[in-house]
């Protein structure tokens, strides 16, 4: 059995090492148009802060060590076209241009997702950037440490636009975070996001939210961000503003896709097309709170997971996906964000009949030394009293407590059980009566 592989970085190395491991007489063979594979993506804002010095720390495993196993690694080949009925793809080999057909016995598509260019007059400045792979945090990276690359504007604030912001002002730049919607964070309910955005302007980033931008305007010195309400300088600017699937190539082809582009998979990664699987950031998700298989969310944690199923299905292991939470976590200069679950405005569009709760708490004992505020949000169904999402801010051990809501979510453990759970206690790490049973015990 021939397997082809598109996209080399989580899911599809995930997949293809999966299928190495369980069935050695298939052939496997990798096409990434990249030049790297299989690295920690979510760890670029860092390396581009220089927390992680050196990005070859973030490669998890190189061309020689899948090679090593049997897998055939053909780097700088971008897959441009798909003829399901023949079984082929159409690459190109970016080097030298040259384009071939690969004929396969079974495809998985994981090309992930690219960063969204809006079609802003300027938007193609060399001093433009998005940061998406590797090279572009070498090249992020490089700009910052220049003297004169003083003034950052970036552009969206959700997840990698927030932590670009921590990076760009640790090296000590100055900082101007603009952000269409009226909150950082959209992901977040607005006022957990609020105690983040303070965190920001405390470190004295200048956060401008409801704000659209026009153009970026280069035409003296410098780039300026021109928005419907202001107008400011920038030697760099790097765009966040979402991603979309990298699915373009399949236009043309019957294998189905949402609005956005992700390729429509079910619980073991098959797509509407027989021996056509599909994982990651170029894929929708199973989310077990929503009970749908058409949800996008674009997270490391998924695509692993996903390229992991993909392999055990293209060998005929019969793995059925549990289910995304869309849990997640940020850091934010000295404070912790974390979200599992539903949001309460997602809540209301899936028509739930739900309450709410908001508590504040303390981050270990008082009497230990430098307690931390920490405050937990819960939406709880209202009949059931289960949990369908939870989010928390604060300080030191704040985010890693959210597991353990993403865990009473997953196993539907009602909330007023949780509040009485033996959760481990030491005046250094907890309270005795811990947040997470402040919060639960504070529903009625």
């Amino acid at each position: 059995m021939k397997v082809i592989v598109i996209g080399g970085v989580a899911a599809g190395m995930s997949a293809a090492s999966k299928i190495r491991r369980s069935r050695y007489q298939s052939e496997v063979t990798v096409y990434e148009k990249g030049g790297t594979l299989s690295y920690g993506a979510c760890g670029l804002p860092y390396y581009v802060g220089d927390e992680i010095k050196d990005y070859e720390k973030m490669i998890i495993r190189t061309k020689d060590d899948f090679e090593k196993i049997g897998i055939n690694i053909n780097l700088y080949h971008e897959v441009i076209g798909l003829d399901e009925n023949n079984k082929k793809v159409i690459v190109k080999n970016l080097l030298t241009g040259d384009i071939f057909e690969d004929n396969y016995d079974k495809l998985l598509i994981s090309t992930g997702a690219k960063p969204i260019i809006p079609p802003w007059l300027g938007v193609d400045h060399p001093m433009v950037k998005t940061l998406s792979t590797i090279e572009d945090g070498i090249q992020i990276k490089s700009e910052l440490f220049k003297d004169d690359v003083k003034d950052i504007v970036i552009i969206g604030a959700g997840f990698i636009g927030v932590e670009l912001v921590e990076a760009a002002g640790n090296l000590g730049k100055n900082v101007t975070l603009i952000e269409y919607k009226n909150q950082i964070l959209p992901h977040l309910d607005k006022e957990m996001a609020a105690d983040l955005q303070e965190e920001l302007k405390k470190n004295k980033v200048n956060v401008k939210t409801g704000e659209r931008v026009l153009e970026l305007d280069s035409r003296n010195e410098g780039i300026k961000v021109v928005t419907d309400k202001n107008c400011y300088n920038a030697d760099l600017v790097i765009l966040s503003i979402g991603v979309r699937p990298n699915t373009d190539f399949l236009e043309g082809t019957s294998i189905k896709r949402i609005n956005n582009g992700a390729i429509l998979v079910d619980k073991e990664m098959k797509t509407s097309v027989e021996d056509i699987y599909s994982a990651g950031d170029c894929a929708t998700i199973f989310n077990r709170v929503k009970d749908r298989l058409d949800v996008y969310i674009p997270l490391g944690t998924n695509a692993n997971k996903q390229g992991r199923l993909a392999g055990s299905a293209i060998i005929g292991e019969r793995t059925r996906y549990i289910g995304t939470l869309g849990t997640s976590m940020i850091k934010v200069f000295d404070m912790e964000g974390a979200k599992t679950g539903l949001s309460e405005q997602e809540a209301i569009l899936e028509n739930y009949d739900y309450k709410t709760v908001t508590i504040k708490s303390l981050n270990h004992a008082p009497y230990y030394p430098n307690p931390q505020p920490i405050k937990i949000k819960l939406i709880v169904e209202r009949k059931t009293k289960k949990i369908l999402g939870a989010q928390a801010v604060g300080y030191a051990g704040t985010a890693l407590r959210i597991n353990t809501f993403a865990l009473a979510i997953h196993t539907g453990i009602p909330v007023d059980e949780l509040g009485w759970v033996d959760f481990g206690y030491a005046p250094p790490f907890a309270e005795v009566w811990d947040a997470i049973h402040i919060a639960c015990n504070a529903v009625k």
